[in-house]
């Protein structure tokens, strides 16, 4: 056989379009699932790319997550925007399509996005006079409970006008996400949207999720480890971090590792408690 007769093929991973009209064998959605797993711990990060509910193993796809599995996949988006605002109100629904590098659609997501959602429609004021000057149809007191502590917080109405570009964008990015876990079937490795959740809400979710779970994962979950030099040694240094208040803590518990979390992740309110109160303290010093 002469050498103009030899094609050499490269080995790589087969991407979603590759597969055309075929139905896909075991074997084939057995790579697509290691190859997102594989990039997960290769090239993603959890809470850039994707996050834990917390109290759960569920984990949530970001927008920076999906644009990686888009680029794994050779992947492009096209979206359609349907405005659906209305006098005092900013509304989008957005439909993605997702489309081969030949140009194929493979599948859709929809996201929509409202000013009147809550972290859209309300804000803190800047200072207690802003409050006091705001009309009484367009402020109010709110009352949240987050970690069996009910807080108090002063809040005015958003002017829709300022949000109009996040809200598109929020979106968006809502109907990417759901588009990139349809066509690449990643959505029993992510869940979708529990970021975009007030912090009340995503606790009731992780409540809800542990409720559902076997009894023995329960037992599992609610599983305290031992109190081993390493643990208190820990402890103590996070609930020092602490007393410098959450952002200190914030960026403390980002640069643990999980192990290190697992370890001691039943103290948190103590911790959020010891923040919390750092936070009180250089709050009536300025």
């Amino acid at each position: 056989m002469s050498n103009q007769h030899l094609q050499v093929v490269p080995m790589t991973q087969q991407a979603v379009a590759v597969y055309g009209e075929r139905s896909l064998t075991a074997a084939d959605m057995r790579a697509q699932v290691n190859l997102i797993q594989d990039v997960m711990r290769s090239v993603m990060f959890d809470g850039t790319h994707y996050g834990t509910i917390p109290g759960t193993k569920s984990v949530s796809l970001y927008k920076a997550g999906a644009e990686k599995l888009m680029a794994t996949f050779r992947l492009a988006a096209d979206p359609e925007v349907e405005d659906l605002s209305e006098p005092g109100e900013v509304h989008y629904r957005v439909k993605v399509r997702i489309v081969s590098p030949s140009g194929v659609m493979l599948g859709a997501g929809l996201g929509e996005c409202s000013s009147q959602e809550e972290k859209y429609a309300w804000r803190r004021p800047i200072c207690p006079e802003e409050f006091d000057a705001t009309p009484e149809n367009r402020r109010r007191i709110k009352f949240s409970k987050y970690q069996s502590k009910v807080e108090k917080q002063q809040q005015i109405r958003t002017n829709p006008a300022d949000v109009r570009n996040t809200i598109l964008k929020m979106a968006k990015k809502r109907g990417l996400v759901d588009a990139i876990l349809t066509v690449t079937a990643a959505s029993d490795i992510f869940t979708q949207d529990i970021e975009d959740l007030p912090e009340e809400l995503r606790e009731q979710v992780a409540e809800d999720v542990r409720s559902r779970a076997r009894p023995g994962a329960q037992a599992v979950q609610k599983t305290i480890p031992e109190d081993t030099p390493e643990r208190l040694a820990l402890i103590a240094d996070m609930v020092a971090v602490a007393d410098n208040g959450s952002d200190a803590f914030r960026d403390a518990w980002k640069d643990l590792s999980k192990d290190r979390r697992a370890l001691i992740a039943d103290r948190m309110d103590e911790f959020k408690q010891h923040a919390l109160a750092a936070d009180a303290k250089s709050a009536e010093g300025e």
